[in-house]
């Protein structure tokens, strides 16, 4: 009896013992001390050597390693892995053996053309499981792009600080925490401290140090770190989201991954000191960096980033929530053509002066600007001056959506949208905006000088029933990447894109539609038969593993015109994303 007794009241105590806990986050409250500060060198090596090479099979991956590019999951061994040509030899390299952390800055060849980059991995168990990589290349933005064969980086990273001149890892963090909450709103006020010789290094430029000729630079504008953030100099950046997972203690290293949110509400603001000064784009956008911090004394004394232009707003798989989709289903007793047509136009209209508060909202809104979900009233809405007013409009009660395609402007500048405006029974369940703005460069025809399109009503014996329409979208789209025009098309059809007429619709088969690597994600958005059109969204892929350009994915409104079943002309309006980036709801 006492021995059953006893057995059960260890089965009590067995069942009832509470399991065991360790940091959020981490696997084991023990760290992993298995590879230390030169074994994770090694690795970050590793990568480059075989990143040159093109041959991921050199690296030591764990299973489901995560790799992004610009903040896209890719899988390793593509993108920038499929057009690296060269790598530096004297990168910056640190690390962080508590966490397993290690990172590298300097330049590369993409086909033999120059760019920046900068990577950070992560080594556990002895394998990479995450790569995260930050390139940027020289296009239209306006973004600092330094002499790469000439670049020296601080040689202070690599020393290692007396112990007086270090601080712990929590006041490392929160001093590079300072330095990102003094540039966000920068407004003259100075939260985090630096030394009287603080200088950084941005994309191989110097933007402390002034430049002969360059005149309206930040650094010709005021010299050092601490002088620029009094001045409010950065007053663009609305707000900085960030990630700080490399310290080293010894060194004073600590490095940071990001976003800055330039929203460009305005277009003009003033200095502390009463300058005008005037943003460089008029166009809500963001910057991704990767960004190193040198430490001494508990200032700020060197920093080195690499940063470049992607979609306002975007988050990185790694560290930042991705946004879930909104979905509606189409309910044309609630919503027909002609109420989805109204529904379009009113919500383009109330973006100017950021009227959103006037339309009336279904549940669960989605709102995408280039394929980044955001909040109605943020990025266009609190920028955009005027709209087209007498814009191309389909609307399709058996999709419930509606396109609405034209210009508008930004602080009075032009640039090309179609908005996709989705309907919740009569109220609007969100907008799918794509912008393109004159700084990608061509194919754009300036939308100030250029007509919206304007398709008129068929004749009957002239029209395409709806089932033929996108039959034959599809025959038309499958032979992008075949390099042969699909039968079908009539010999007066012409293609343009964003505006820009580039001839006969038949050439691009044999010539530009060549370098497609793939077309994905193709979505009817609306169909009109009177009118002989199927608007289509999708996603072409660029590998550029011809050794021409680099890798890019372009989002796609396309406008399919069908004449007595024969496609009769092509209207496509493009924006440019980062390799790979794929629809809301689908990294």
């Amino acid at each position: 009896m006492r021995t059953a007794l006893a057995g059960v009241i260890a089965g009590i105590f067995a069942v009832s013992s509470p399991s065991l806990a360790q940091a959020p986050g981490e696997p084991s409250a023990v760290a992993d001390e298995g590879c230390q500060r030169d074994c994770l060198i090694g690795h970050v090596r590793a990568h480059m050597e075989a990143l040159a090479a093109r041959d991921i099979a050199r690296l030591p991956l764990a299973p489901g390693a995560v790799f992004t590019e610009n903040n896209v999951a890719i899988t390793p061994g593509t993108g920038l892995w499929r057009t690296a040509t060269e790598v530096d030899t004297n990168g910056l390299e640190v690390a962080d053996q508590t966490t397993g952390h290690a990172a590298w800055f300097g330049s590369i060849r993409e086909n033999g053309v120059p760019a920046f980059y900068a990577v950070r991995i992560h080594v556990s168990g002895g394998r990479i499981d995450e790569a995260e990589s930050v390139i940027h290349r020289r296009t239209g933005l306006p973004a600092p792009f330094g002499d790469w064969q000439n670049m020296a980086h601080f040689a202070e990273f690599n020393e290692v600080l007396p112990a007086a001149e270090r601080r712990p890892r929590e006041r490392m963090l929160a001093i590079a925490d300072a330095y990102f909450d003094t540039v966000e709103l920068n407004d003259g006020l100075v939260f985090a401290p630096f030394s009287e010789d603080c200088s950084r290094l941005e994309n191989g430029i110097s933007t402390t140090a002034p430049v002969p000729g360059a005149q309206q630079s930040a650094a010709n504008i005021a010299s050092g770190c601490r002088a620029q953030f009094e001045l409010g100099l950065y007053r663009i950046n609305k707000r900085i989201r960030r990630h700080l997972p490399l310290v080293d203690v010894e060194r004073g290293v600590v490095v940071g991954a990001g976003f800055f949110d330039h929203a460009n509400e305005w277009d003009r603001y003033l200095l502390t000191n009463g300058r005008e000064m005037r943003t460089a784009l008029k166009w809500p956008n963001s910057i991704s960096l990767l960004e190193a911090f040198r430490i001494r004394n508990g200032a700020i004394q060197r920093i080195e980033a690499t940063f470049t232009y992607v979609p306002y707003f975007m988050h990185n798989p790694l560290w930042g929530p991705d946004t879930a989709a909104m979905t509606h289903l189409a309910d044309p007793a609630a919503c027909p053509s002609a109420c989805l047509d109204s529904m379009a136009r009113g919500a383009t209209r109330a973006m100017v002066g950021n009227n959103w508060r006037s339309l009336g909202w279904g549940d669960g809104v989605g709102y995408a600007e280039n394929s980044v979900g955001i909040r109605v009233g943020e990025g266009i809405w609190a920028g955009v001056s005027a709209v087209d007013d007498a814009p191309l409009v389909v609307a399709d009660a058996a999709t419930g959506k509606a396109v609405w395609i034209g210009r508008i402007e930004e602080h009075g500048q032009a640039a090309w949208a179609a908005f996709t405006t989705h309907a919740d029974g009569a109220a609007v369940g969100g907008i799918d905006a794509l912008i393109r703005r004159r700084e990608y460069g061509a194919p754009f025809a300036d939308p100030a000088a250029t007509a919206a399109p304007d398709f008129a009503v068929l004749p009957a014996r002239q029209r395409t029933s709806r089932e033929d329409m996108l039959s034959g979208a599809a025959r038309f789209f499958a032979a992008f990447t075949t390099g042969a025009a699909p039968e079908g098309i009539a010999p007066a059809c012409r293609w343009h894109v964003n505006g820009q007429d580039m001839g006969d619709c038949k050439a691009p088969f044999a010539g530009p539609l060549r370098a497609i690597e793939q077309v994905r994600e193709r979505t009817l958005l609306a169909a009109d038969e009177a009118r002989g059109l199927a608007v289509f969204r999708l996603f072409e892929d660029f590998a550029a593993t011809d050794g021409a350009g680099y890798p890019r994915t372009l989002q796609v409104v396309v406008v399919v015109r069908f004449e007595a079943g024969e496609v009769g002309g092509v209207r496509a309006f493009t924006s440019e994303l980062p390799y790979g980036m794929r629809p809301i709801g689908q990294r």
